[in-house]
């Protein structure tokens, strides 16, 4: 069974994932930054009697994340798989959000996954085996108001992951890429909550698309699954998206040119709702697509 390190897991998909490769039977380090105001994965791990450690891992910094996997590596071997998970969101207008929220979003969701892989690469570089799993979004493809500071920070992480990708297929290392989208998360949730006043009406219809489209609640551990999947059947497929709304709405944009893409968020509110399948007068659901 393979040695699986895991950023992240508090709650979520990173709980999920966990949880989803412990009980398969891999040794799991499930890393977080602060374990103690989080205890519900080590007691699940107890519970069950998983191969699974919870320890505390900040990918925000380079001393943590060297010594936390320093620590793993000394003390059970090689990492195998490196799942890069942490992340944070950050939405609103570009003339609204601050800086450093701007910054916040890059230095975890881009920033923290180079720490993690330059603290492994080197060793599967050399013995020629292991598996990166970069957890991006459907957001790491679109780019949609007012997800764009989010998105900014995805597409990084999918471009560094392709490059990488084209690096380590010569030393046997796979990379892999997964696009979920609108899954039951905190982080959902959040983008869900009703919209602050605004000039700019983006964050109000999403706040109302997320809102509908959590009514039918895609679980974490679904993206836990295909983690799982991508590693354990060996695949080179670099992109993997997941979830009943990932497809469609990867091709809702590349069913538009850039032009009409951006005018598709230069509609008025009931037209742009219309468009995502929900009713402007009502809480209706959104359609399937």
């Amino acid at each position: 069974m393979a040695s699986i390190l895991i950023t992240g897991t508090s709650k979520g998909i990173g709980l999920e994932t966990a949880l989803v490769f412990a009980r398969a039977g891999h040794t799991v380090h499930a890393t977080m930054r602060n374990p103690a105001r989080s205890p519900e994965l080590a007691e699940m791990a107890k519970r069950e009697n998983l191969p699974l450690k919870v320890s505390a891992l900040d990918v925000d910094s380079d001393e943590s994340v060297r010594a936390a996997i320093g620590r793993i590596h000394n003390d059970h071997g090689p990492v195998d798989v490196l799942v890069n998970n942490a992340g944070i969101e950050r939405v609103g207008p570009v003339e609204e959000v601050p800086l450093a929220d701007f910054r916040e979003a890059m230095e975890t969701n881009y920033f923290g996954a180079i720490r993690c892989i330059q603290a492994v690469v080197g060793d599967m570089r050399k013995r020629r085996s292991g598996c990166i799993i970069n957890v991006t979004s459907v957001a790491g493809k679109i780019s949609s108001p007012p997800m764009t500071p989010y998105a900014a920070s995805k597409w990084a992480l999918e471009a560094l992951s392709e490059g990488l990708a084209g690096e380590m297929k010569a030393f046997n290392v796979h990379v892999a890429i997964v696009e979920p989208g609108i899954i039951a998360t905190d982080m959902a949730r959040r983008i869900g909550d009703p919209a602050a006043s605004s000039p700019y009406p983006h964050r109000a219809r999403f706040s109302k698309f997320f809102s509908s489209a959590l009514k039918n609640p895609v679980s974490p551990a679904v993206v836990g699954q295909k983690i799982l999947e991508i590693f354990e059947s060996g695949t080179w497929q670099l992109r993997h998206p997941v979830g009943p709304d990932a497809i469609p709405l990867l091709q809702w944009r590349n069913g538009m040119n850039d032009e009409q893409w951006v005018a598709s968020s230069a509609v008025d509110d009931d037209t742009w709702l219309r468009s995502m399948g929900l009713d402007p007068a009502s809480d209706a659901q959104v359609k399937a697509s």
